[in-house]
């Protein structure tokens, strides 16, 4: 899949980054390391790692353990993935995409606004230790918001490794009719447990090669719908010290994901080669509300213009419970190989993929009565397949890809990569999720699935996008384009109801990226602009930059100082609401969050093989009376001081 928005900043806890070396045959063979006195030698250079698509690309690539000092201080999600993502003000609470993100084919729940806080199957790291690995690392981020993460790997034999990945992770209440929203004894706003255990085998010969991974998530939420403020005309509110109390109190959803992941491939030649994945998903989402006359009264009644948070109930007017499960069973065979031209190489890969899933969906009629349930399932079958061609220089490649689920869905894309260029084109047609095809509650009903309904159509997406990589001495310049075609678009209305826009629109946005390193200074930022035809119906901030300014040096010989300041920027724009019970961002015409602008310093130190940080997260929060938010009615929560320690241990 092609990285459509340039960024500045590694993930450091969750992407796998950049490959800076090329494992040989003795990297891979799992033996130690003596020096001139024999003694045993073990650090980042003898632990590497790789992903699934490595092996599926036949990429020989070992990524080495990142010890570098940059980007050590971007813990908070939305800091990780450059703000890509917007949430609703404090850890752990529902995120969304800040622009319009090209759809998966096939049938998806529509069920994604927690998913990010668990390990990603795509981005499972595979280790090749040569002595027992751990990675400890904590985060205090301030007013309660708190991260532990705990990994270890160590190979069994030279050609068997096993690990696990722990996360934990909570946030405290902010705002709970407490003056100043400085909450400090409160109940926790959300906590989430992740456990990943994984392992990766080959044989003596590496022609079988096996990598599996179980992934648990465990997320739960205090929903509160947002907070009420003196003034919901302005979302910017000068005194900050006014009390503020959420809209619900007795309201929580729990999400579990449970994923069991299966790689295998068998290679009888270099140009054939069979691979076979199965995938066994379980997604459950509850959600609870056993107070509904908060939800249903209107929150501020001197602002008539602001909607109650639930439109009317069908059934029980005291309280909702709703429960979606999905279960899944995606099982793909597949033969793919390479053929050396030459200098140049090409790659293929064929495929034939099955998919069952079923869900069913649970909700309360009566407080006396079990709950109510429909249920639906499908099976479905794929084929694809993808063309690879590398050039004599071994830094430029052709790729193009085609999936198609018969009858119904299909993807297509095609893609250049080189030194200066990064080109390509999408098309994906696509269902829609089974969320925006039917829904009863005792909240919401709608159906868009039956003969008697109006059924929706598939979303169509055109994608085309280019960004050219230019180096002017220091300076580095990434100008990018990504213009979009859009059909059948589906979006939630004001009312937080499914709506199919039978129109096209376009969506344009031009960005900017730049980078300029002198000695031990760095500067490097990101930019984008965008202009959607219909922003009726899709609302993105028109300008979107972030920054950071950076400088490094050494301290008593042995402490590592890297000192700056991070700030990311959005314009005023209406941005979506968010409604707990399908977990679904929709439109809202009540409030246009002005200009956001987030400042952090920060001060990354590392000792040898430890690595700390200071920073003071929202620092500018408050100050000259600015109150920021990053969804309606949800600020985000005032300054405060984090601190994290990241510890490696080799053996």
């Amino acid at each position: 899949m092609p990285t459509r928005l340039p960024q500045f900043g590694g993930n450091r806890m969750g992407s796998p980054g950049q490959a800076t070396s090329t494992g040989s045959q003795g990297a891979n063979s799992g033996g130690a390391i003596l020096d001139d006195s024999t003694k045993l030698i073990y650090g980042p250079t003898t632990t590497r790692y790789f992903l699934e698509s490595d092996v599926l690309n036949n990429r020989k690539t070992l990524f080495p353990i990142d010890t570098t000092l940059e980007d050590v201080q971007r813990t908070n999600y939305l800091s990780r993935y450059n703000y890509l993502y917007t949430d609703l003000g404090n850890l752990g609470t529902a995120l969304r995409p800040v622009f319009y993100e090209i759809p998966a084919i096939g049938s998806q729940t529509g069920l994604n606004a927690y998913g990010l806080y668990g390990y990603q199957t795509q981005t499972i790291r595979y280790f090749d230790t040569r002595s027992p690995y751990t990675n400890m690392y904590l985060v205090l981020g301030g007013r309660g918001q708190n991260m532990v993460n705990f990994d270890f790997s160590r190979n069994i034999n030279p050609r068997f490794n096993a690990g696990f990945n722990i996360q934990r992770m909570t946030s405290d209440v902010q705002f709970s009719g407490n003056t100043g929203g400085n909450v400090t004894t409160t109940p926790r706003l959300a906590e989430n447990w992740n456990f990943v255990a994984h392992a990766n085998y080959r044989s003596k010969t590496s022609k079988y090669t096996l990598l599996t991974h179980y992934n648990n998530l465990n997320h739960r939420t205090i929903e509160q719908g947002g907070i009420v403020e003196p003034d919901t005309i302005s979302a910017n509110v000068a005194d900050p010290s006014i009390a503020r109390d959420p809209i619900l109190t007795n309201a929580n959803s729990h999400e579990k994901r449970n994923e069991l992941h299966l790689y295998q491939q068998y290679v009888l030649d270099t140009a054939f080669q069979v691979y076979h994945t199965l995938d066994f998903r379980a997604q459950s989402y509850r959600y609870t509300d056993t107070d509904l006359s908060q939800g249903l009264a209107l929150p501020d009644p001197s602002n008539p213009a602001r909607k109650p948070l639930y439109p009317d109930f069908v059934y029980d007017s005291v309280e909702t419970r709703q429960t979606t499960l999905f279960r899944s069973l995606d099982n793909q065979i597949g033969l793919k190989g390479q053929f050396s031209l030459r200098r140049s190489a090409f790659n293929y890969r064929a495929w034939l993929r099955n998919r069952l899933y079923g869900l069913t969906n649970k909700y309360n009629a009566a407080r006396l009565l079990p709950e109510e349930s429909y249920k639906s399932s499908r099976f479905e079958t794929y084929v694809g397949g993808w063309l690879g061609y590398y050039f004599p220089d071994s830094l430029t490649r052709v790729t193009a890809e085609m999936e198609y689920l018969l009858g119904r869905d299909f993807r297509l894309q095609g893609r250049l990569e080189s030194r200066f260029l990064v080109a390509g084109y999408e098309s994906i047609f696509a269902s829609p999720t089974l969320l925006q095809e039917r829904y009863i509650s005792n909240i919401y009903q709608w159906d868009h699935v039956s003969r008697l309904a109006s059924q929706f159509d598939l979303r169509g997406t055109q994608h085309v996008y280019g960004m050219l990589n230019v180096r002017l001495g220091k300076l580095k310049v990434s100008p990018s384009l990504d213009y979009y075609l859009l059909t059948n678009y589906i979006y939630f209305d004001t009312l937080a109801r499914p709506k199919q826009l039978s129109e096209a629109f376009s969506v344009l946005r031009t960005g900017l990226g730049l980078e300029f390193r002198a000695g031990k200074f760095r500067l490097v930022g990101q930019g984008y602009h965008t202009l959607v035809s219909r922003d009726e119906v899709l609302r993105v901030p028109q300008l979107f930059a972030n920054a950071q300014v950076e400088y490094g040096f050494l301290l008593f010989k042995k402490l590592y100082v890297l000192v700056g300041i991070q700030a990311h920027y959005k314009s005023a724009y209406f941005a979506d609401q968010y409604m707990p019970l399908t977990q679904q961002y929709h439109l809202q015409n009540e409030v246009r969050l002005d200009d956001y602008i987030l400042a952090e310093p920060f001060a990354n130190f590392r000792i040898n093989r430890v690595r700390l940080f200071l920073k003071m997260a929202h620092a500018n929060q408050e100050l000259f009376g600015q109150v920021y938010y990053s969804a309606p009615y949800f600020r985000t929560i005032s300054r405060s001081v984090s601190f994290g320690v990241h510890w490696l241990l080799f053996d």
